[in-house]
């Protein structure tokens, strides 16, 4: 592709390149953030953005795209801003609502165009969320219908210009996990056991051979040209080294990226993990329960769990720890204390702006695939 990027900043390296260095003394992270919902979000995101690079140093920084494509132009602005500012940036990218003009891939075209020229060299291709506001995804008609048709597109039409990830689901993907009654859930087989999550008294589960469509489907996405896997979050560590298990056992060899959630406050880690159907151990569940009156004492913990799940993580072999930021900073320094990748940050952490951190949407629901 013959495109100009700006003169006096180089295009960005592609992330699976980093990832293919070999590992330093001490373990790398990647930070996600979302496009807040004003103006005054925005500047303070610029601002945290800065600070968490230059104190974490990350490998890359991730920014969203909002379901429904509601937040298309700021997500590649704040790319782009992100880029010029010596961040790797990573800009997902949904096949929802991007119709322009009757062509309903143009606005894919445009948006990988304008990316290309301003520097981006790394995409996170996925379907996209359902709109705000509605319970099922749907196809614009004549365009893309899942992530794969996105990664082809992008192999196609741009060749090896961009470093491509996606979306992979340690516990199956939400639209195949399934309520199960009481014989169901007797007849479990030990693998559905491990990656099953009860909420509100009802267990659900990825079924086997749900699961299987899952992983072939994933194997797919990698075939036609991702690069790397950043996995949907997850809280019991068991299941993301299985499903990393499960991907070479696939055939899939690509590096697997564990997304972490960082716990923050209660109401939002019920909220979340409820609606994706998560996973939450049993001890996980009642040490949430247990301090859900008290704010402070749920991030202290919210620390205190990320470091654990961490080191398992990394005792394991994942390449990379990659953070779920919510636009916050605090636990995400917590974690990184805990683990020596840096020292004395949570001290000076800031989160006064966090009442302007609001998404438009969303900023932790990833359903599409």
């Amino acid at each position: 592709m013959s495109a100009s990027t700006p003169q006096d900043i180089p295009a960005d390296p592609k992330i699976i390149d980093l990832l293919n260095k070999k590992s330093e003394s001490i373990a790398h992270v990647s930070l996600e953030y979302f496009p807040p919902r004003t103006e005054q979000g925005v500047q303070n995101l610029h601002a945290r953005m800065d600070r968490m690079l230059t104190n974490t140093k990350c490998l890359y920084t991730d920014m969203t795209w909002g379901a429904g494509g509601s937040t298309a132009d700021l997500s590649l602005e704040l790319a782009l801003h992100a880029h010029r500012t010596g961040h790797v940036s990573n800009l997902h990218l949904t096949c929802t609502n991007m119709e322009k003009d009757g062509d309903p891939i143009a606005a894919v075209r445009d948006a990988l165009k304008a990316a290309y020229d301003g520097g981006i060299r790394n995409i996170v291709a996925l379907r996209g969320d359902p709109s705000e506001g509605e319970q099922e995804w749907t196809a614009t008609e004549g365009g893309f219908t899942c992530a794969l048709d996105l990664v082809k597109y992008m192999r196609k039409e741009f060749g090896d210009d961009f470093g491509i990830s996606v979306a992979g689901y340690p516990e199956g993907h939400p639209n195949r996990i399934s309520e199960l009654n009481s014989e169901e859930v007797a007849a479990m087989t030990d693998a559905e056991k491990g990656r099953c999550c009860t909420h509100d008294g009802v267990t659900y589960v990825c079924k086997d051979d749900d699961y299987k469509k899952e992983m072939d489907y994933l194997k797919e996405k990698v075939d036609a040209g991702s690069d790397f896997i950043i996995t949907q979050m997850f809280f019991d560590a068991e299941v993301f080294k299985t499903f990393v298990n499960d991907c070479r056992t696939w055939g899939i060899e690509c590096p697997v990226v564990p997304g972490l959630m960082c716990i923050n406050a209660y109401p939002g880690f019920k909220k979340m993990t409820k609606f994706c159907k998560t996973r939450v151990p049993k001890s996980l569940e009642e040490k949430m329960d247990s301090m859900k009156d008290d704010s402070a004492a749920v991030k202290t913990f919210g620390v205190e769990f990320g470091a654990e799940i961490c080191r398992s993580l990394l005792d394991s072999g994942a390449p990379i720890l990659h953070f779920y930021t919510l636009n916050l900073e605090k636990v995400v320094y917590g974690i990184t204390d805990e683990l020596g990748i840096t020292s004395g940050l949570i001290e000076k952490s800031n989160e006064s702006d966090a009442k302007d951190m609001v998404a438009v949407g969303s900023a932790w629901a990833r359903a599409g695939d």
